[in-house]
């Protein structure tokens, strides 16, 4: 289910049901949608604070409602990520989400929300920068700011080496729904009523501050329940900050070496889409091909 594309003068509401936000940050983020002639609405609770929480569980989900239920509202975008939007998922009403698509963006912990809403509703949702975390900082590059322009229109998406180097790791060709995030997120909903579901879709994962033995963890934990060997392909990500502290240690580029070495589907690594710059934004639960012949991921558009 694709939402309306946002047109010149839209109203888009921010929220954070995540970690706090630092008003400051924030408002310095404020130009970044003028510029695209947008207006803003804050939600009620966005500067509220509860230890590492942006406020309690139900202010942090009354002004996730209330910006779905928002007929003036025309886009969702999360202030930042950090933790807790988990302990709101299973309150969520996704029945409304179905009665009021829209688009809704954001990325690492926001990973559980794009997850449980596009598996629940079929809505497609937005992997990109965020307002409090990124599009304040002075690496925000133009490429990242940008890709925001592909919710003014249907537009298909191309990654290419032209953007980055990309590494195959196993060649092959695959087409399929583009799911995924953050691994960390990914592997937090295993066991859970939102489970991630990787049966013929490509797999995109990326993480930060997270060692190899971690992600190699969270890799076993992927394969044991069935979820690597369910995908078309799988897309890796930015993994930053992923330097071992711990020594000995394996690199990152073995632990993906150990786990797609006998695998018969298309893996390719170095795509800049994360906790990185540039960031490339992509719409979540799209078709999208994945070429290791080419060296290109291609995705279809987001919004209609």
């Amino acid at each position: 289910m694709l939402s309306y594309r946002l047109k010149f003068g839209d109203t888009i509401g921010i929220i954070a049901p995540a970690g706090p936000v630092e008003k400051e940050k924030l408002e310095k983020s404020f130009s970044f949608f003028e510029n695209m002639d947008l207006k803003i609405k804050l939600g009620e609770h966005v500067y509220d604070q509860y230890g590492y929480l942006a406020g309690r569980d139900a202010s942090r989900l009354a002004d996730f409602h209330q910006m779905v239920a928002d007929r003036n509202v025309k886009a969702i975008i999360c202030a930042r990520g950090g933790y807790g939007t988990g302990r709101i998922i299973d309150k969520i009403d996704m029945e409304l989400i179905k009665k009021n698509p829209k688009i809704i963006w954001g990325y690492s912990d926001i990973t559980f929300l794009h997850t449980a809403i596009r598996q629940a509703t079929g809505l497609i949702t937005f992997h990109g920068p965020m307002p409090a975390s990124d599009m304040v900082k002075k690496d925000f590059d133009t490429l990242s700011s940008q890709l925001f322009r592909q919710l003014f229109g249907p537009t298909n998406l191309i990654y290419s080496e032209s953007i980055s180097p990309l590494t195959v790791y196993r060649e092959g060709e695959a087409s399929g729904k583009i799911v995924g995030g953050n691994l960390s997120l990914l592997v937090q909903t295993l066991g859970t009523p939102y489970e991630i579901c990787t049966k013929d879709k490509l797999l995109f994962i990326e993480d930060v501050g997270e060692e190899p033995y971690r992600i190699d963890a969270m890799m076993n934990q992927l394969r044991l329940t069935g979820k690597l060997q369910q995908a078309a392909g799988i897309i890796i990500g930015d993994f930053a900050e992923a330097d071992p502290k711990v020594h000995p240690s394996l690199r990152l580029e073995e632990v993906w070496k150990h786990y797609f070495r006998n695998y018969r589907k298309p893996v390719i690594a170095g795509f800049r889409i994360g906790h990185c710059f540039p960031h490339f934004s992509i719409p979540l639960g799209v078709k999208a091909t994945l070429s290791s012949r080419t060296k290109t991921l291609q995705l279809s558009p987001g919004v209609r």
